[in-house]
């Protein structure tokens, strides 16, 4: 591969990576997925070497533990708040759909509306229906930052292959 046809990949592979990172800012933005796709293409394009295998099924694993920690964090501090698996299913349910009606933001007012109209018909008490939405909303927290942070190591892994490859 020319010189320059190999710069201009590996530029735009660093690039990728920067948007898919920055894209995690966004609730719904697959931006783990977008780092672990363009570590994909720089095996693909680059070889994978002696290491590159082990550390692309690193990749792997850290994007699919990113992936999950969005429902399993803002459905597990929901349930600790006292919400009922079909409140926190529907409002999981809401947020996927109500992204795709209204990119970026309409998942993140739908599923804690959700979330709170179905505690509310359920417990008929307003502080309990509040109490369980910021239990959700302190979950998208903690996955805003496991997914950060996540993105941030795949991308330190793939840094590290790319410089020893």
């Amino acid at each position: 591969m020319p010189a320059w046809l190999e710069t201009t990949t590996l530029v735009m592979i660093i690039l990728t990576m920067a948007v898919g990172q920055l894209g995690l800012i966004i609730p719904i933005f697959p931006g783990n997925v977008v780092i672990w796709a363009a570590a994909l293409v720089y095996g693909v394009v680059f070889g994978f070497g002696n290491w590159g295998g082990v550390l692309f099924a690193l990749i792997t694993l850290l994007m699919l533990v990113a992936v999950g920690a969005d429902n399993l964090l803002m459905g597990a501090k929901a349930r600790e708040k006292g919400a009922s698996w079909g409140s926190i299913i529907a409002a999981l349910a809401a947020g996927v759909i109500f992204t795709f009606i209204f990119p970026p933001i309409g998942g993140i007012i739908a599923a804690p509306l959700i979330l709170y109209l179905m505690e509310f018909r359920r417990l008929n008490d307003s502080k309990q229906a509040t109490d369980v939405v910021r239990g959700l909303l302190w979950g998208l927290g903690l996955s805003f930052l496991a997914r950060f942070g996540l993105g941030l190591l795949m991308i330190a892994v793939w840094a590290a292959w790319a410089f020893f490859n």
